[in-house]
């Protein structure tokens, strides 16, 4: 058994993501049962990140805040603005390509259960109440603005506290991040289960009616991964960024892909970042925080599915209009939840600026849950990677 072990962990992670991959791909189409079953194996994996994500953030945030000393520097500030710009970068390359490539949408009656906000305030509102959760409750339910909240206010309190106490949160950080290898250890394996189950049961035939949307929005999200991303942590490091591009797309990415969950996939980048030798003090901030406001994907399908649907009932968008619908869905992305198909339910709020009825807009989110197999994965994927990419730009390591 050791030897297996050992072998395992000689080969290391990504090549066997991949090879986790080509099975689930492979298992799905041939034995189409089999990849059923085995999505136990993905429903285990996804369910063990998320419940140890919002304690490894509590933890890692509040030993850190009570480890600093005054004198060493935290790099948050940049990591917040290359966010919010890249954010809306992505916004205006979605409406720059809904006008190179008009679509148009064949609307489709369905019930949709969650209710969306109404508009922009009640975004925010939710946002500021989720600062002052009880902190139990941030904990149980995942609310990382919560969660780092509390842990930035206890870990500032605990720099009073003796050296004993201190020693023993930064010993329980250690261990918790200790469970976090061990679960991603098992990356393969959920990677195996996840594509198994969702080529077994969703096939990709069903996608083929969307495939000019699918294109527009997937076209755009590797434009910011690959082009503009690159542009942005150059100029902030003056380095060759694609190394750290790539890294971040192999070993983020790929798992963000299919657990199609920022909030999920923090422990992945946590572990990454420790990974990559960044500074403690700053990625157990950034990365947590990112989950919930670093949200280019969520921006682009947001303003291409927006679009299409103005495209649809002939709504003329002119560039004041274009403009506008950019700013809001930058400051609504940041309050989209962190889950799978978190950001679609902001497509009406979109929607109401060119007074798209609500029952319409609706239509449309029901459009994206069903194209959500890769519209979501890949707007995933493209979140948490940038997460760590932008913290490591904003690192002394990488930047100039």
């Amino acid at each position: 058994m050791r030897s297996l072990i050992a072998m395992y962990q000689r080969i290391g992670l990504v090549p066997l993501i991949i090879i986790g991959l080509i099975l689930g791909i492979l298992v799905g189409w041939l034995a189409p049962s089999i990849g059923i079953a085995l999505g136990l194996l993905g429903t285990l994996f996804v369910g063990a990140l998320k419940a140890v994500a919002p304690i490894l953030v509590f933890v890692l945030v509040m030993a850190a805040i009570s480890q600093h000393r005054s004198g060493n520097e935290v790099y948050v500030k940049p990591v917040l603005i290359m966010y919010i710009f890249g954010t809306f970068l992505a916004a205006l390359t979605a409406v720059a390509a809904s006008f190179l490539f008009p679509t148009e949408l064949i609307l489709i009656n369905a019930t949709i259960d969650q209710v969306p906000p109404t508009n922009l305030k009640e975004v925010l509102t939710n946002l500021l109440l989720n600062l002052v959760a009880n902190p139990v409750n941030a904990i149980a339910n995942a609310n990382y603005i919560g969660i780092l909240a509390w842990a930035i206010i206890i870990g500032f309190a605990l720099r009073q506290a003796s050296d004993t106490a201190r020693t023993v949160v930064n010993d329980f950080s250690n261990a918790i991040s200790q469970v976090v290898k061990w679960v991603i250890a098992l990356a393969p394996f959920g990677i195996l289960g996840l594509v198994a189950n969702t080529v077994a049961e969703t096939g990709f035939a069903s996608l083929a009616g969307y495939a000019r949307i699918l294109m527009v929005l997937v076209g755009c999200m590797l434009f910011i991964a690959l082009i503009a991303n690159p542009i942005i942590v150059f100029i902030k490091t003056g380095k060759n960024p694609y190394p750290l591009v790539f890294t971040c797309l192999l070993e983020s990415g790929i798992t963000a892909f299919f657990t199609r969950s920022s909030a999920a996939n923090i422990p992945v980048n946590m572990n990454l970042a420790r990974k990559l030798g960044l500074h403690e003090d700053t990625y157990s901030v950034t990365i947590p925080l990112g989950a919930t406001i670093n949200m280019a994907g969520a921006a682009i399908t947001i303003n291409v599915l927006t679009l299409a649907a103005a495209n649809t009932l002939g709504i003329e968008v002119t560039f004041a209009s274009a403009l506008l619908l950019s700013l809001v869905a930058t400051i609504s992305a940041c309050g989209a939840s962190g889950v799978a198909g978190g950001s679609l339910l902001l497509i009406p709020l979109a929607a109401s600026l060119f007074s798209i009825p609500n029952d319409i807009a609706m239509q449309v989110v029901a459009i994206g849950f069903i194209i959500g197999v890769i519209q979501d994965s890949a707007e995933t994927a493209l979140n948490s990677s940038t997460d760590v990419l932008f913290t490591a730009a904003a690192d002394p390591k990488y930047a100039r």
